[in-house]
């Protein structure tokens, strides 16, 4: 570091969002509450269950972020929280994201979703997807991503879920960590955290 520099000034709040019937209980939130409970005890992180109407699902978002310090809060989303994240920093132009393989089009991809869904860490928890959901997706789609300096896009090649073609595309004009292999759960999630973390300045 020169005499000059100037410090990163780390983070006060995080934000993570789960994908598409996840939770809080997913693996990489409750790793990130860990890394977070042992790395950042000082830092105000909020993992919310999301619920399944986009349009009350970023309501919450922004009711929970309302306040939030600009220039010192970030945010990580993973597949739909992937996409919800990219929606909410379009008018948080301070705040750092990462995107894990986010959903590009999920109003196209979920269409096929609709009704009776199971959440993955508990089977018995049920929930319906409305056909109404996916008009409330296409309106929140951002048409052009502002900011994109200060979003990171992990792309797996190996998502077995979503085109990493079409995510590497949505997010050219930002910087990408591309994984060649990987899946779209990002199971080396570990392998990445410290990256990731630098990213957001934490």
């Amino acid at each position: 570091m020169t005499l000059n520099a100037r410090p990163v000034q780390r983070r006060s709040h995080l934000l993570y969002l789960h994908g598409f019937r996840s939770s809080p209980r997913s693996a990489k939130a409750l790793r990130m509450q860990a890394w977070v409970a042992e790395h950042r005890p000082d830092l105000h992180f909020a993992c919310p269950q999301l619920p399944p109407s986009p349009r009350a699902a970023f309501a919450l978002l922004q009711r929970l972020t309302e306040g939030w310090p600009a220039g010192e809060s970030a945010v990580m989303g993973s597949s739909l929280g992937g996409f919800y994240t990219t929606a909410l920093i379009q008018s948080r132009p301070l705040w750092r994201a990462v995107v894990i393989n986010p959903a590009v089009d999920p109003a196209r991809d979920l269409a096929a979703y609709i009704g009776e869904q199971s959440c993955w860490q508990d089977p018995d928890e049920r929930f319906f997807f409305q056909a109404e959901y996916v008009d409330e997706l296409r309106a929140l789609r951002p048409e052009r991503l502002l900011n994109p300096e200060r979003c990171l896009a992990v792309v797996a090649k190996g998502d077995e879920l979503l085109d990493w073609r079409e995510m590497q595309a949505r997010y050219a004009d930002g910087p990408i960590r591309l994984l060649e292999g990987s899946d779209h759960g990002l199971s080396d999630f570990d392998e990445h955290l410290a990256e990731l973390t630098e990213f957001l300045q934490l």
